[in-house]
Parts: C-alpha cells; sequence; structure tokens
C-alpha cells in the first residue's frame, strides 16, 4: 500500500505541494520489485482490454438481441443454426457486427486523439478509477439491456474504459524500465485469449449472455487492485526516477520546444512503423466467413473465430523475449495479403473446410500481436526518454484509426454481400 500511495503522490499530474520522497527500497528488494511491476503492468494490460474484448466477443449475440422470458439473453447451445436472412448465403444479420465494432473503437479513438490536449491535467489515479468504473458499467449495461441501442451504449462504456487506461498505462511505462512494455502487450494479448475464450465457454456450457456478462465484474475490481496496490515506485528500479517521472508528469504532451534528443534515439517514427500501426484490422469481417457443412451454428462460429484469433495475439505479443522483428512493415504487408485472400474467399467460398479458415485466422493473430507489441518495443529503444511518454500515448491512435476505418468499411461492404442472391 505504501508503493501505491507514493504512486499517487508521484503522478498527481497537477500543481500540487512537492512530497518528501520516500525511502528508497533496499538493493535486496530490487529483484521482488521487478517482478511486482512485471506481474503489475501483465494485469493492467489483461483487465484493460478485458471488456473491449468480450463485446466483440459477443457482437453476434448483441445485434440478433433474442430474449427469453424474465429478460433472459438466449443463446442456443445446440448445433442448430437459425438464420436471419434465409435469402443470403452468409445468414446476415440486420446489421453488421462492424457497428460493435465500432461502437467498441471510435470512443477509444476520440479519446486518443484529445489525450495530447489536456488528459496530462488530470492525476493518473482518477484516470484509472474511471477506467475500472466505465468498464463495470459496460457488463451490467449489456447484461439488463432491453434493446440493441442499449446494448451498444454500454458497448461505447467499454470503448472509454479501454482507450482511456490504454493512454493512461503506455504513458506509465515511461516511468518503469523497458521491460514492462513486454509484460503489459503480454498481458493485453492475454485479455484478447482470455476474454473470447471466457466467453466462449461460458455461453457453450449453457449460461446466458447476460449471466456470462455479469460473472466477469471481477474484472474491474482487478484492475484498480493491481494499480493501487501492486505497482511499486519507480524509484525502486531507477534512482532519480521520482524527480523524472514527477517533472515529467506535470509538463503537456504537446510541447513548444522539443527538448534535445539523446545520441542515436529518434523522436518520431519512421514511415514504415507508422504504416505497421495503422493496419486495416479483419475483425470486422469475420460475420460473413459462414460454413453451413459444420455442426456449429453461426454465433458459435464467429465466436471461434474471436477466440482463435486471440489466441494468436496472445502468442506473438508474449514472444518479445524469445523473438524481436525489427522489420515490422513486413508484418503490416502480410496482413494485408489475408485480407485480400479471406475477401476472396468470402465472394467465391473456395475453402472446403471451416477448420482452414481457423488456421488463417491463428494466423492473422499471429501477426497482429507481432506488429503490436515489436512496434511499442521498438519505439522504447528509439525514442528519447523526453519524447518516450508522448510517443507512447500518440502511437495508440494509428492502431485505432485502423480498427476504425476497417469498422467503416466493413458496414457498406457486409450490406453489399447480403444482397447477393
Amino acid at each position: 500500500m505504501g508503493g501505491c500511495a507514493g504512486s499517487r503522490r508521484r503522478f498527481s499530474d497537477s500543481e500540487g505541494e512537492e512530497t518528501v520522497p520516500e525511502p528508497r527500497l533496499p538493493l535486496l528488494d530490487h529483484q521482488g520489485a521487478h517482478w511486482k511491476n512485471a506481474v503489475g503492468f501483465w494485469l493492467l494490460g489483461l483487465c484493460n482490454n478485458f471488456s473491449y474484448v468480450v463485446m466483440l466477443s459477443a457482437a453476434h449475440d448483441i445485434l440478433s438481441h433474442k430474449r427469453t422470458s424474465g429478460n433472459q439473453s438466449h443463446v442456443d447451445p445446440g448445433p442448430t443454426p437459425i438464420p436471419h436472412n434465409s435469402s443470403s448465403r452468409f445468414d446476415c444479420n440486420s446489421v453488421s457486427t462492424a457497428a460493435v465494432l465500432l461502437a467498441d473503437i471510435l470512443p477509444t479513438l476520440v479519446i486518443k486523439l484529445l489525450a495530447p490536449l489536456g488528459l496530462h491535467l488530470l492525476p493518473y489515479s482518477p484516470r484509472v478509477l474511471v477506467s475500472g468504473i466505465c468498464a463495470a458499467g459496460s457488463f451490467v449495461l449489456v447484461a439488463f439491456s432491453h434493446s440493441v441501442g442499449t446494448s451498444l451504449c454500454g458497448v461505447v462504456f467499454a470503448s472509454i474504459s479501454s482507450g482511456l487506461g490504454e493512454v493512461t498505462f503506455l504513458s506509465l511505462t515511461a516511468f518503469y524500465p523497458r521491460a514492462v512494455i513486454s509484460w503489459w502487450s503480454s498481458g493485453t494479448g492475454g485479455a484478447g485469449l482470455l476474454g473470447a475464450l471466457s466467453y466462449l465457454g461460458l455461453t457453450q456450457a449453457g449460461l446466458s449472455p447476460q449471466q456470462t456478462l455479469l460473472s466477469m465484474l471481477g474484472i474491474p475490481a482487478l484492475l484498480l487492485a493491481s494499480y493501487f496496490l501492486l505497482l511499486t515506485s519507480p524509484e525502486a528500479q531507477d534512482p532519480g526516477g521520482e524527480e523524472e517521472a514527477e517533472s515529467a508528469a506535470r509538463q503537456p504532451l504537446i510541447r513548444t520546444e522539443a527538448p534535445e534528443s539523446k545520441p542515436g534515439s529518434s523522436s518520431s517514427l519512421s514511415l514504415r512503423e507508422r504504416w505497421t500501426v495503422f493496419k486495416v484490422r479483419m475483425m470486422a469481417g469475420f460475420e460473413l466467413l459462414f460454413f453451413r457443412n459444420t455442426s456449429l451454428s453461426h454465433a458459435q462460429q464467429y465466436r471461434w473465430y474471436q477466440m482463435l484469433y486471440q489466441a494468436g495475439v496472445f502468442a506473438s505479443r508474449s514472444s518479445l523475449r524469445c523473438c524481436r522483428i525489427r522489420f515490422t512493415w513486413a508484418l503490416a504487408l502480410l496482413q494485408c495479403l489475408n485480407l485480400v485472400f479471406l475477401l476472396a474467399d468470402v465472394w467465391f467460398s473456395f475453402l472446403p473446410s471451416i477448420y482452414l479458415v481457423f488456421l488463417i485466422i491463428l494466423y492473422e493473430g499471429l501477426l497482429g500481436g507481432a506488429a503490436y507489441v515489436n512496434t511499442f518495443h521498438n519505439i522504447a529503444l528509439e525514442t528519447s526518454d523526453e519524447h518516450r511518454e508522448f510517443a507512447m500515448a500518440a502511437t495508440c491512435i494509428s492502431d485505432t484509426l485502423g480498427i476504425s476505418l476497417s469498422g467503416l468499411l466493413a458496414l457498406p461492404l457486409h450490406d453489399f454481400l447480403c444482397q447477393l442472391s
């Protein structure tokens, strides 16, 4: 609790009175502090992205919005598919799941665009608290909603939680050893896998989506506990880190005068790195990859797609210690080729089995996760200390723009394909 209190004072971001520095931790406690921060950032990544992933996994259920008596959301766990548009071979919902993707990403984009203008005026601790409250509110609102519109409002709360948390925690990594970026990235990948797998497993086991969502309310509580109780003070790893964090936290994210960079460092991303982050995601089109020659219903197929994609993301985001990729632009190119291939299959239906699509989607997740973690790792290595906090926060915008663009493109594409006889 002492480390937490120090963190709250240190990251006040406001013009408060100076506090007396806390005593330095003894060298014997260095390893323990390292692991506390590693586990802390892993859990923060896990909890921060969990609600975002769950809403994507529940997208098909949110839009079909089938209800039974007692306002219990109902998903048939059996194998019989229930078509929504029998005139189309894609078994389309009236609204594309891209609508859920946009509700889950556009508020995040707004937050990331506005963050450099004034988010530094808000202390870190209230930001984390708002993030946790919004995550809990999203689960409750979607679970008890009576309409698609209300459910989408709940998805917006999940987006606010994820966006505010990502900007906050990635900025926070600037005050800790660079290794925490790997742990944060692994945690976000774990959120994808555990979020998609838990929603798939619980609904397959017979729970309604409402019961499944309410069972996940412990995740926002774990987010708050990880930040307020687990993270230690930066000075435990970096003598002088408290003074650096204190001064950096009080400076705006956009400066009128750029400080001098360290030799060999860079204050901006290369064009290839920007393209790697600004990539189009394929998740918005997963619902159109529908196979009738399988025991899985359409909703179950969609949940499996999400789970396999997130499994690939988790594996590659956790691989930084084993494999580091400098030329991350190649990963973006491979993702584009995947997109073209799967769009061709949606149009011509030449893949004979859903299991081949499973493998391709797993591969896509591996590419996406590797691009994310290696891009941020390269930023940490090549950006000067003075620019690193801003670079981490600003680079998130490119990733979010790519996802938003995929959602916007998927809406008319969904309508066009679903009108085909």
